[in-house]
């Protein structure tokens, strides 16, 4: 799967900077998790959970805040081998790569979990792409680009992260969806359908396999990973009523409460984006 850069994050998408910034987004983030001590148990202890895209940003602040709650966390990712390798390490978990565009490869994916932990009680659908593309322009292969993996990518992942999720009694899937999934931006035609129809799907699926398993969305706004704010960067901040970015972390923790909240919590989208989508 394609990497797009290093600053900017709009539900599990990332868009512009450099090498420099992708190094120290990791060094932010680089400690060990610390076993956690039985004083200190979590809904979350022992419990198998795979995160798409979990190499880098999100993903792997996704990654480091479940396995901080005593999660076995299967890492996933498309062609950032080495930072798989090391979000892994950090998460004392495994690798498993498949490009999300391909839904053998997925079906792959889901196999070789149940192989290497035997169940999945938890499935975060966070990788995904993110490139402008103005409607009059942008082509089939530009919108297959985005949606293969931004939507197609969540349905099977969902699919076969359910059926292994029933072989135990059930689990917990939260996908990413976006801002750009709420609210029209006029440059990002296919990517805003991508995470509106990621939205969808979560409501769908909500109902379908219910009641064994719960289906939420968290739906991020500007997360930002490095200390260098474009223009562009600091127009969204500028209108976000909380005034600053988020954080990988304050994702992980939304996702992280739809992971341990009671089952009666379902189809629900949260958005976590300072209040931009409250803008008119």
């Amino acid at each position: 799967m394609k990497a797009v850069g290093g600053a900017l994050w709009f539900g599990g998408a990332l868009r512009a900077k450099t090498t420099r910034a992708r190094s120290a987004a990791r060094a932010a983030t680089a400690c060990r998790v610390t076993p956690k001590t039985p004083m200190a148990s979590s809904p979350l202890e022992g419990k198998v959970i795979l995160v798409t895209g979990a190499a880098k940003r999100i993903g792997r602040s996704i990654a480091l805040r479940l396995a901080s709650e005593g999660a076995r966390v299967a890492v996933h990712y498309g062609t950032s081998r080495q930072e798989a390798v090391e979000t892994a390490a950090d998460c004392e978990g495994k690798t498993f790569q498949a490009d999300l565009a391909k839904a053998p490869e997925i079906e792959r994916m889901f196999g070789e979990v149940e192989r290497a932990y035997g169940r999945l009680d938890g499935l975060v659908n966070n990788a995904a792409r993110y490139r402008p593309m103005k409607a009059l322009e942008a082509t089939e292969e530009d919108w297959d680009w985005i949606h293969n993996v931004n939507l197609k990518s969540v349905f099977f992942s969902c699919q076969a992260g359910a059926r292994l999720m029933l072989k135990t009694g059930g689990g917990k899937i939260v996908n990413l969806s976006s801002l750009g999934g709420i609210r029209p931006w006029s440059d990002y035609a296919p990517y805003c359908s991508s995470k509106a129809g990621v939205i969808m799907l979560t409501k769908v699926l909500a109902k379908a396999l219910a009641p064994q398993i719960a289906v939420n969305s968290v739906a991020p706004g500007v997360i930002h990973f490095d200390d260098d704010m474009p223009p562009e960067i600091q127009r969204f901040v500028a209108a976000t009523p909380m005034q600053r970015h988020g954080t990988g972390d304050e994702i992980a923790e939304a996702v992280t409460y739809f992971l341990t909240a009671s089952s009666f919590v379902t189809g629900q989208i949260l958005a976590v984006d300072g209040g931009l989508s409250l803008r008119a």
